[in-house]
């Protein structure tokens, strides 16, 4: 058994072709996809980047596990205490960890641990290897690393090969050389002026105003990369660089797949393609982040060939990336950790069952550039909004994903059922975890009694001068209602 699992980040499943995209951005995932099945309705359970990567490690949402933002208490797995043992739970639950108990040697290509001073994310793996520049990496500063390891050692059996690529996340780093194959290419059906026009109503970060976060600065190294979105041209560079990085990524996926192929290997390979986050193309107002716990942030691709297992299978259930975990015990016909969070759904991949085999509903958190938790069920987004992170979003907000896709319009109070049964959902929800874990804190509340989401921390005074500057100073008063600490 040989597994490779393409961890690729900030990548947005609307943007492959396989999940329905115009342009041609993802020929080598799509061909997997074809092959294998494919899972429209995956999500991250927490987001973004370290929460997201420790939830799928250790298949434990990231109100057990503890890891929900990217600084302060809630930046590091909890302590077990007093009942640890020898070990600790991450040296035989996490997933590297589990797939040792099955046999495999375990291999990691990625900077990630280093990025986010994330070290549990090493546990389990026989080996890593550091790419060496904390995520900035460009696809050709990766696939080096990992062609050398196919060539030494993918002849081999019994190995499960983690790879992390980065392209798709800001700044947009695909080489000047690559060009840009969509330059012709229409637009998004999403990306009208219209809706430009709107989004320019919004403040915060990395709204249309400020792409680089807090501002509209650019970088002479990534010319892909706008500071600020103006008009169709400037969406247009934006949408490209994504596009173009996507792309990029993509045929260095395909040398991966021409080399394995060389070894002799590929036809028998299991190939699990997803991402930690998906990415805000337009969605409340956000492009090119990360940062809220919406349908860009939280859907993630899931692609998985499995040899033995039906071919060019769709699955709409909703699942949890940290399913997975469960999934491949069940795909071993192990027994699943007691520890682990997620639901098998093997039998989908087994055509054994339908999409009926996923969840009523999911919880999503995000509290790392806001502090948010939402529940995806039916055709239905709800989002609860306790830290904002300047945005000056609704306490609560509920979208229709099937007539909204950009969650423009707000419709929490005509659906004020729909919004009760959110709210049930999330009860639930937390009660259940609650009810499940040996410590009394939620992590989210933790992170607000630290003075909020990370990156929404020490800017605002800053920001409000900005605001003021731009024209959009009517916006100042009631974040400086909303947020008074940060002006005292």
């Amino acid at each position: 058994m040989r597994i490779l699992l393409l961890d690729l980040d900030s990548l947005n499943p609307e943007h492959l072709g396989c999940y329905g995209y115009h342009r041609n951005t993802s020929p080598n995932i799509d061909a997997i996809a074809n092959q294998g099945t494919r899972f429209t309705n995956y999500y991250t359970s927490d987001a973004p980047c370290f929460p997201s990567r420790t939830a799928l490690m250790t298949g434990r949402f990231g109100i057990h596990n503890g890891v929900v933002g990217h600084g302060g208490t809630a930046a590091d797995v909890r302590y077990e205490g007093a009942e640890r043992g020898f070990r600790d739970q991450l040296s035989k639950d996490s997933l590297p960890a589990f797939l040792r108990t099955v046999g495999l040697k375990t291999i990691l290509i990625s900077p990630f641990a280093e990025r986010h001073a994330s070290w549990s994310f090493y546990a389990g793996f026989n080996e890593m290897h550091n790419t060496g520049r904390r995520g900035m990496e460009s696809a050709e500063e990766v696939t080096p690393s990992v062609l050398k390891w196919i060539e030494q050692n993918g002849e081999e059996d019994n190995w499960f090969l983690y790879v992390n690529y980065w392209d798709p996340h800001t700044p947009y780093r695909a080489p000047e050389s690559f060009g840009n194959p969509f330059k012709d290419e229409s637009l998004p059906d999403w990306c009208t002026e219209d809706n430009l026009q709107r989004n320019k109503e919004k403040v915060g970060p990395h709204s249309v105003h400020e792409i680089n976060m807090f501002d509209n600065h650019t970088y002479p190294q990534y010319p892909r990369y706008p500071g600020e979105i103006t008009d169709m041209d400037s969406m247009r560079m934006m949408i490209d660089g994504y596009d173009c990085g996507i792309r990029h990524m993509d045929d260095h996926i395909g040398l991966l797949f021409q080399s394995l192929a060389s070894k002799g290997v590929l036809e028998d390979l299991v190939i699990i393609i997803t991402s930690d986050h998906g990415e805000n193309m337009g969605q409340l107002g956000i492009y090119g982040e990360h940062g809220t716990a919406d349908q860009g942030t939280c859907r993630i691709p899931m692609i998985i060939r499995w040899p033995g297992t039906p071919e060019g299978l769709v699955d709409e259930g909703l699942h949890y990336h940290l399913d997975l975990l469960p999934t491949l015990a069940d795909l071993f016909q192990k027994t699943p950790a007691p520890s682990w969070d997620g639901q098998s759904y093997a039998a989908v991949m087994k055509e054994e069952s339908s999409s009926l085999l996923g969840r009523e509903y999911l919880v999503v958190s995000q509290c790392a550039h806001v502090c948010q938790r939402s529940v995806r069920f039916g055709d239905w987004l709800y989002i609860r909004t306790y830290h904002d992170g300047y945005h000056l979003f609704d306490d609560e907000m509920l979208f229709h994903l099937g007539e909204d896709p950009l969650e423009l319009n707000n419709v929490a109070l005509q659906y004020r059922h729909i919004c009760k049964d959110a709210v049930y959902y999330l009860t639930q929800w937390h009660d259940d975890m609650m009810k499940s874990m040996p410590f009394d804190t939620d992590p989210l509340w933790t992170v607000m009694k630290e003075g909020g989401p990370f990156h929404a921390k020490g800017y605002l005074k800053d920001y409000t001068e900005r605001l003021e500057l731009t024209g959009r100073g009517h916006a100042v008063s009631e974040l400086k209602r909303r947020h008074p600490r940060e002006f005292t």
